[in-house]
């Protein structure tokens, strides 16, 4: 009884925010998401710069200022932690992408999603990503990806988009360093979930070239 005493409010307060949702417009859903990523970049003492001066910058972000782009075509931020070892993927290149990441949903404050946890560390997501004239397009290799186990094999475009920056490489001299990137990504640009109900997504994302 005082099991069922406590679950039925969750119950109540579950079915109202479930009613809430379903009246709000999906233009008020995408309000509430950017008032969050904007309370996020205050919180998390972020330094917007333009795609200028990325470019200026010779497209790197100084992580030391806590410095991260906005692209504005598309609302991601990326902060460029390391630009990695080897070469960038190549105009017409196939290539097999493995990515160690961690994903925070931004509207919950809540990790919802890795494979850099006990439980999961025996898993590399894995994709499958081709460059056709800089446009980058992937999916992940079922059953070698929690991504696809939880949200299907499209890989979110926002995973994409550090990969014009960086180099895609593997470890095999002492002091190199795999490209590891920081990106906010709002739903339009996120997987299937976080586009369906509209909430923002923070990654840390390693990539490394597969065999």
């Amino acid at each position: 009884m005082k099991k069922l005493v406590f679950i039925l409010p969750l119950i109540v307060a579950l079915m109202s925010i479930a009613g809430c949702n379903s009246t709000e417009t999906y233009a008020e859903q995408r309000d509430r998401e950017n008032s969050a990523i904007g309370q996020f970049l205050v919180d998390s003492a972020i330094n917007v710069i333009s795609e200028a001066q990325f470019k200026s910058q010779g497209y790197t972000t100084d992580v030391a200022a806590n410095e991260y782009v906005l692209f504005s075509n598309t609302g991601v931020y990326m902060q460029i932690v390391n630009k990695g070892c080897g070469e960038a993927i190549k105009n017409g290149e196939v290539v097999t992408v493995l990515c160690r990441y961690s994903e925070k949903n931004i509207l919950t404050d809540s990790l919802i999603s890795s494979n850099n946890v006990l439980l999961y560390s025996s898993i590399v997501d894995k994709m499958s990503v081709i460059n056709t004239s800089g446009t980058f397009t992937a999916s992940f290799v079922s059953g070698s990806s929690v991504m696809a186990s939880r949200y299907g094999t499209s890989v979110p475009p926002g995973w994409l988009t550090p990969l014009s920056y960086v180099n895609i490489g593997r470890q095999t001299n002492e002091g190199d360093e795999l490209a590891k990137v920081k990106i906010i990504v709002p739903s339009p640009q996120g997987q299937a979930h976080a586009s369906a109900n509209v909430y923002p997504c923070y990654y840390v994302i390693s990539y490394e070239r597969g065999l």
